[in-house]
């Protein structure tokens, strides 16, 4: 599966929740798995979205299609835009399904890893981050995906703000030094995101 985040500062917010809504189009592309995003919790005006498809080509296909159709819509109402993409590598608890309608809240962690140390930071997303985010109660479901130059997104969905605070409250510093985290990751930002339901498709 492929994974495409979006990052982008709304200068226009009703143009662009408007034009948001027009990418309900998608639900007729093949390899189109589902989409869904809102605004930062922590910086004014920053929208993430996060898409979903089958595989690198059914996107490429997409994009050189219809793309353009739909993201007319919003042209102009927002500045800044980043584009990634991540080839989903495992899934943080188990099933993971591009669904939004169950969560509130998405935490994305975006991290940029020493080359040498590139395999030691999947094997402890796998052995020490999984065991303890898929035991967070609040914690829906998640993924950990990856780009070419040891680029790694780790994307995990919450019942609420109130249960991703206490997860990390009790947990994050701890298993941070478990892990090792710090000699590993090079560069690392991150954001929570409030969903926004007209968003979803």
């Amino acid at each position: 599966m492929l994974v495409k985040w979006i990052r982008c500062t709304v200068v226009d917010r009703r143009g662009f929740e408007r034009g948001q809504r027009k990418w309900a189009g998608l639900l007729g592309e093949p390899g189109f798995r589902g989409q869904g995003g809102g605004f930062s919790r922590v910086r004014p005006g920053v929208a993430h979205i996060f898409a979903f498809w089958e595989s690198r080509a059914f996107y490429d296909s997409f994009m050189a299609r219809s793309h353009d159709r739909l993201a007319a819509a919003q042209a102009g109402t927002f500045k800044d835009q980043q584009v990634r993409l991540f080839d989903h590598r495992f899934d943080v608890k188990t099933g993971f399904e591009p669904r939004f309608t169950d969560a509130d809240l998405v935490r994305v962690a975006h991290c940029r890893v020493h080359e040498e140390r590139a395999e030691h930071f999947a094997l402890m997303q796998e052995k020490v981050w999984n065991p303890a985010m898929a035991g967070s109660p609040g914690m829906i479901r998640g993924l950990f995906g990856e780009a070419p130059g040891h680029e790694f997104l780790i994307l995990s969905m919450w019942q609420s703000a109130a249960e991703h605070g206490k997860y990390r409250e009790e947990r994050v510093e701890r298993l941070a030094l478990r892990a090792q985290t710090e000699a590993d990751v090079a560069a690392l930002t991150g954001d929570i995101v409030e969903l926004e339901s007209t968003w979803t498709v």
